[in-house]
């Protein structure tokens, strides 16, 4: 087989529907358009969001607030959750996410010094509170942010 050979599968390819070229086409009068009414004119295009002179959706729901786009979605974590950890362990964005305690392995994990740490682990996040960072070094362990 060359490539000056190869065709369609038969049925795949349609002809442009021809509209407005007479009775005996199936497509002419009205042109598919069926019979008055907004969408049978031109230039009858309906807005997005219009619902036929109903008060839209959008302006009936109350607005509030504002979520600015380049806010980091942080991931929180207390000092106090790392206890399920083995003494010594590497604790990071994914040892986190395995232990179920991060929704996901790719947004910035910050730990705060809620509750305490009595085992040494070597944790690396992307920030860290004050607080938390006191408790780990307390503790004999190491505190590396990933993030600058």
């Amino acid at each position: 087989m060359k490539l000056n050979e190869l065709k369609p599968t038969p049925g795949s390819r349609r002809g442009r529907k021809r509209l407005g070229c007479g009775v005996g086409s199936g497509h002419g009068k009205t042109a598919g358009r069926g019979h008055k009414g907004q969408k049978s004119r031109t230039g009858g295009k309906i807005a997005r969001g219009f619902e036929g002179g109903q008060m839209p959706l959008i302006r009936r729901v109350p607005k509030r607030g504002f979520t600015p786009r380049a806010r980091t979605p942080w991931q929180v974590v207390n000092v106090g959750q790392l206890e399920r950890f083995e003494e010594g362990a590497h604790v990071d964005a994914a040892a986190l996410y395995e232990a179920g305690l991060v929704r996901n392995a790719v947004d910035p994990v910050k730990l705060l010094g809620q509750g305490e740490l009595g085992k040494k682990l070597d944790i690396a996040v992307a920030a860290a509170s004050a607080q938390a960072a006191a408790k780990v070094e307390a503790a004999g362990g190491s505190l590396k942010l990933t993030r600058s």
